[in-house]
């Protein structure tokens, strides 16, 4: 799990820092994300939110980290379906009371396509985040190593250019890949 300062230099904790324990997200009925109990077959999961705060006429870039722990094979290749068919089914998302991800798609890429070759399936969602602030950029990117899925998210900001926080994504899901790696090492 990425800590603040894995994301890089000036980021810190956001408040709430960290999802609560033994639970994990889920999108409701309604296209609201909620906390619920983990479900059988769900060994471990958590999110911790960082920030980047805004200075020099740049605005505050949001970031989530997340792992979860499956089971099976099959139980993390569930996750990873189940994410490409949210956005179908709930192209607006509400992931806070305030807050609104708009104009959601999504992209599956598997192992082997030419475009991926570092995770055995992933998974890219893209939209705008809105909020009181007005409407930016969002990224959320999975991937599945096994029986393992991490995501990040990163919600962008006045001043930040895309490139800028689609490098900022993809550096924070490597270094969780080489971490999930390491750890499934000889398992």
């Amino acid at each position: 799990m990425l800590a603040p300062s894995d994301w890089g230099r000036g980021f810190v904790a956001q408040d709430p820092a960290r999802s609560t324990p033994g639970t994990w997200a889920v999108l409701d009925g309604g296209c609201r994300w909620q906390r619920e109990k983990l479900p059988h077959g769900v060994l471990a999961s958590t999110s911790r939110y960082s920030r980047l705060p805004g200075r020099e006429g740049k605005g505050t870039v949001k970031v989530t980290a997340a792992a979860t722990a499956h089971s099976s094979v099959l139980g993390a290749d569930d996750q990873l379906s189940t994410t490409l068919e949210e956005v179908l089914r709930c192209p607006q998302q509400q992931p806070r009371t305030d807050e609104r991800i708009t104009g959601l798609m999504s992209l599956g890429t598997p192992f082997g396509a030419r475009e991926q070759q570092y995770a055995d399936d992933s998974v890219l969602e893209a939209g705008q985040y809105v909020e009181k602030g007005g409407a930016q950029s969002y990224r959320w990117m999975v991937a599945r190593l096994g029986t393992v899925v991490v995501a990040v998210s990163v919600t962008g900001a006045k001043g930040r250019t895309q490139p800028e926080l689609d490098q900022l994504g993809t550096n924070a899901l490597a270094q969780m890949l080489i971490r999930v790696q390491q750890r499934l090492k000889g398992k």
